[in-house]
């Protein structure tokens, strides 16, 4: 029996692309849709490289309601995954509205056309950030939400709170929020990993850039934090264990025993890594060098943060398997790559 028709939006981004290729490997008919504002259209020949199939493209900016509208109109979309958000904590605190409008306005769009049309599932990329600097680690689902220490993260905290208004309001919407930790890492076939446009604003893509000399130096934010070696610790998770999960949750949404229901889940490895614990591991990894410089701390980072993903392993069947060195050479690899093709 044909499987439901899933929309990714942010579909060509980071997690958006792991994602897709993992839906399409588990045989779902995927729907993308993105603006590239942070994002490539080549991804799209690569996802199609990896997985055999040419996911169904629409380019378009999700804050505009007239195409999705007719986004809607043209596809039967089942179940959103919403990818769409712009996601680095530093630039939030610099341009807060930015992040307001998209993440906020794109999440209201999606629930009004899925209103309209009777779709059943959402599953909503959210963040380790709705727990503000915790009391303690590691943080369960019912861990208590604090204030926010950057606008992107409220604006993760505001978009859980909508949609459980929305479910509540009895329109039979399903969904699941993902909380993550910190994605790192790449396909191991090294055709789909991380690229921002622009400066990375993500510790990883960084690192391999300074690491192959395309960036002189990777700023470390920050070295006296009450932590055992005075750097930021953090749970970093690989990209593709995260892509799965985003199946499980798929599956979740759309079983007809579940509905009209909010979930949450902690995505990540139970582990927290510091800083230059990660650096450390990726030199032992690849033996390659990282040139770094220890700057001041970044305003809206929290000190220290790692999950309790033992909700998502017990309900959803998920865990985080792959070896942190292992995602630091799929990443690198990655790289590598880049600079063969001459990207960066």
């Amino acid at each position: 029996m044909a499987k439901d028709q899933i929309l990714v939006t942010g579909g060509a981004g980071y997690i958006g692309s792991h994602t897709v290729v993992e839906l399409q490997a588990s045989d779902y008919p995927v729907v993308i849709v993105d603006n590239f504002a942070n994002s490539d259209r080549r991804v799209l020949d690569r996802i199609e490289a990896i997985s055999g199939v040419r996911p169904e493209f629409v380019e378009a900016d999700c804050t505009d309601m007239t195409a999705m509208r007719k986004l809607f109109d043209d596809f039967d979309i089942k179940c959103i995954i919403n990818f769409a958000a712009d996601k680095a904590v530093g630039e939030s605190v610099k341009e807060p509205v930015k992040y307001y409008r998209n993440n906020l306005v794109t999440l209201m769009n999606l629930l009004d056309m899925m209103r309209e049309h009777g779709t059943k599932g959402l599953v909503f990329s959210s963040s380790c950030t709705v727990y503000g600097e915790p009391d303690e680690n590691p943080v369960a689902e019912n861990t208590p939400i604090k204030r926010a220490t950057s606008p992107y993260g409220n604006t993760k905290q505001i978009c859980e709170e909508m949609i459980a208004d929305v479910v509540a309001s009895g329109v039979g919407l399903n969904a699941v929020m993902l909380r993550y930790f910190n994605p790192i890492g790449a396909h191991p076939s090294g055709i789909i990993g991380e690229l921002p446009n622009g400066v990375p604003n993500c510790l990883v893509p960084f690192m391999t850039q300074a690491a192959i000399g395309a960036r002189d130096v990777l700023s470390v934010f920050g070295n006296d934090y009450n932590t055992p070696d005075g750097y930021c610790i953090r749970d970093f998770i690989d990209v593709v264990d995260l892509a799965k999960a985003h199946v499980a949750a798929v599956e979740r949404v759309l079983d007809d025993k579940n509905s009209a229901q909010v979930e949450v889940f902690n995505l990540g490895t139970g582990k927290g890594v510091s800083v230059m614990e990660l650096i450390t591991a990726f030199e032992r990894a690849t033996g390659v060098k990282v040139p770094y410089k220890i700057a001041p701390r970044r305003n809206g980072d929290v000190e220290k943060v790692w999950g309790d993903p033992s909700k998502a392993n017990d309900i959803l069947g998920w865990r985080a398997e792959t070896p942190i060195e292992e995602t630091l050479r799929n990443a690198w690899n990655w790289q590598l790559k880049l600079r063969e093709r001459g990207i960066i």
